[in-house]
């Protein structure tokens, strides 16, 4: 049986430096090349992490027959291209969100995935969280009852990615807070939820804040075009109604004027409630309107607390991931509806 993962990382800006910082901590992933296009990043990455195989295309590191697997943190009008290219040259595919550009392209990756009988999978990182694995487990043993509502939010005061960089151009990013931050929360609560199953969507986007230049935060480290539209969401709201009457509301923002910053996921169930950021269970305690909160503990977590630890162990045992390709589809297909509803002002009924 093999005991390592041989990994190359295509991407080394700051997503692609956590993943490989997770591959470098990973006791059965070995991570043996970088594919990154700027030649002062792939260098301060390699030195970073003693990685020996450089590549500024990644189609070159693809070619080498010694890597297993690829971890892909590009640009969001890349990710679809990247993984197609991976899965073609017989590699297992570990993708950062969102999925693709659109719901087509993410049908697509999933056909070739099982066409090449490699394994894939979306790094959805929330739900690999102490506290999320905790209120998962109690809303799957019951403990909440019937889950009939959601919150999910994800809000900043001031955090777009760097104005300018590749996040607030549309046709690199394909949208704005919503893709980047919001994609967290919907997956996290479909999960919590254990309901990937949308039937209508209601979504709003606004544009307020950076095109004044306003908001912008530090993340990032891709170039900075100061002639560049902003031309993205920097705060998107979305009503989903799912399969059995369930509902769920989800807001992201960037940019807005809050009294506090915050994430997280709020579960209404009908015997008790549940949140995360912490991992928080609420229900009546005896009569009357007396309440209890319990704060979930678990010895043993089901997953390791990091996506690629539990992709790698996924290749390498034969085990299907937790983060199911048809689940980032259905994922997908929700923001496609969000951005369409925006649009037109109407109600969208997923298919």
């Amino acid at each position: 049986m093999k005991r390592t993962l041989r990994f190359g990382v295509i991407g080394a800006g700051s997503i692609g430096l956590h993943h490989m910082d997770s591959l470098h901590r990973c006791p059965r992933a070995e991570l043996v090349a970088i594919a990154e296009s700027n030649p002062d990043r792939l260098n301060e990455a390699a030195a970073r992490f003693a990685v020996p195989g450089k590549f500024t295309d990644y189609h070159q590191m693809l070619a080498r027959p010694d890597i297993d697997a690829v971890s892909i943190a590009l640009p969001n009008f890349l990710h679809a291209p990247a993984a197609l290219a991976a899965l073609a040259a017989g590699k297992h595919v570990h993708l950062d969100k969102p999925m693709a550009f659109n719901a087509g392209q993410a049908a697509r990756i999933i056909a070739t995935a099982k066409k090449s009988r490699r394994v894939f999978m979306v790094g959805q990182n929330m739900r690999f969280s102490r506290d999320a694995q905790m209120l998962k487990h109690f809303a799957d043993q019951g403990v909440l009852g019937d889950i009939y509502h959601a919150r999910a939010w994800w809000v900043r005061r001031a955090g777009i990615p760097r104005i300018g960089s590749w996040f607030t151009q549309k046709k690199f990013a394909g949208g704005g807070a919503l893709l980047d931050i919001g994609v967290h929360m919907l997956d996290l609560a479909l999960h919590l939820m254990d309901n990937f199953q949308p039937v209508t969507v209601s979504g709003v986007t606004h544009t307020r804040f950076g095109p004044r230049g306003l908001g912008s935060g530090s993340w990032g480290s891709s170039e900075i075009d100061k002639n560049a539209a902003f031309d993205v969401d920097d705060y998107a709201i979305a009503l989903i109604k799912l399969k059995g009457g369930k509902s769920l509301i989800l807001e992201a923002a960037w940019a807005a004027h809050l009294s506090e910053p915050s994430h997280g996921v709020q579960l209404f169930g009908t015997e008790a409630g549940g949140s995360v950021f912490p991992a928080k269970v609420y229900r009546r305690s005896g009569a009357g309107d007396a309440y209890e909160v319990i704060t979930p503990e678990l010895k043993k977590l089901p997953y390791p607390e990091d996506r690629l630890h539990h992709f790698t162990n996924c290749v390498l045992d034969g085990k299907p991931p937790m983060v199911k390709p048809e689940q980032s589809l259905v994922v997908q297909k929700i923001l496609d509806a969000i951005y369409k509803s925006a649009a037109t002002g109407r109600e969208v009924r997923i298919r």
